[in-house]
């Protein structure tokens, strides 16, 4: 037995969703033909390339993203994309499966932080700790967090499961891979949600990554918005199937990625900055950019919102 006390989950209050008001509506999220905001790039047509090239080939097109990602309501984006297998792994948080989880189920997602911990009720809604049941069933029966979860969305009766981009991985048979840290997601404040059965759960989907990384060999990794998850994973894994190819015989380097964000990177963003920088502690950028192509691969960088970045791609595809 611990010698600390622990905080008792049983005397939360944990209320209705419907007594949430909810930041974000359906209208956010855009049809292929509805208009976004203008991005261009010179680079653009060269990874639109490369995942042309990576797709005929059957090499890797990972595409790892932050929770924002799906808050500007690219999902349909996203998803055309699964079913003409121009992506074919999706690595998100797990912000994202909540997210996702919300919008098809509720048809709105996001509170205010601001507004709900001055009052402690952050998080706590009723049905999106329901995910915790959810998660439990996957650990129970040796499934990848995202997995399970997309096919429950698929098998439900949720109003806007055509919006879920965990349903579409299920459906089409690309893995959708849920990369959770303890205490990061609302979930987690939750009586009934199991440490154990979040950390097997997502552990069984960072194995599922791991091997989609061990053919990045004339393939593309995408990082949409996530600067610590995204290049931290992906480092891991890229180490781990190194490893395997080395002993085989074969090499991993030849590859392309390409990070999409908001962050300015000052002067080459193929060049590592040195750690007098700010900029340095940039994972995304020494971590995706620089030290995992350095001996043979290439990388590009984009600027800008996703609601623009997602749909330009789409279009250059």
């Amino acid at each position: 037995m611990s010698r600390y006390e622990s905080f008792d989950r049983s005397r939360l209050l944990v209320k209705p969703l419907a007594e949430r008001t909810n930041d974000l509506q359906l209208e956010r999220w855009l049809a292929l033909t509805d208009a976004t905001p203008e991005f261009t790039h010179p680079d653009l047509a060269t990874v639109a390339a490369r995942l042309t090239a990576a797709k005929a080939s059957g090499a890797a097109r990972i595409l790892m993203m932050g929770a924002h990602v799906l808050r500007g309501g690219v999902n349909r984006h996203l998803i055309d994309l699964l079913e003409r297998g121009f992506i074919d792994h999706i690595a998100m948080n797990g912000a994202g499966a909540i997210h996702d989880y919300e919008i098809a189920r509720f048809g709105a997602t996001t509170e205010s932080v601001d507004r709900y911990i001055r009052t402690g009720e952050f998080g706590l809604w009723r049905e999106t700790g329901e995910l915790n049941d959810i998660i439990r069933e996957a650990a129970a029966n040796d499934l990848g967090l995202g997995e399970h979860l997309g096919h429950h969305i698929a098998d439900s009766n949720y109003p806007h499961k055509d919006l879920s981009v965990f349903a579409a991985g299920w459906r089409t048979r690309v893995p959708i891979t849920v990369h959770a840290g303890i205490g990061y997601d609302i979930i987690h404040e939750h009586p009934n949600c199991d440490g154990a059965a979040l950390g097997a759960a997502s552990y069984r989907d960072f194995l599922i990554f791991a091997r989609t990384v061990e053919r990045l060999e004339g393939g593309v990794l995408l990082n949409f918005g996530s600067a610590i998850m995204g290049p931290e994973v992906y480092l891991k894994a890229l180490a781990m199937s190194r490893n395997v190819a080395r002993q085989e015989g074969r090499s991993i380097r030849n590859f392309a990625t390409a990070v999409f964000d908001m962050i300015p990177i000052q002067g080459d963003h193929r060049k590592e900055l040195p750690k007098t920088d700010p900029g340095y502690y940039f994972r995304p950028h020494k971590t995706i950019l620089v030290r995992t192509v350095a001996d043979g691969g290439e990388s590009f960088y984009f600027r800008g919102e996703h609601r623009a970045t997602v749909p330009a791609l789409w279009r250059m595809l």
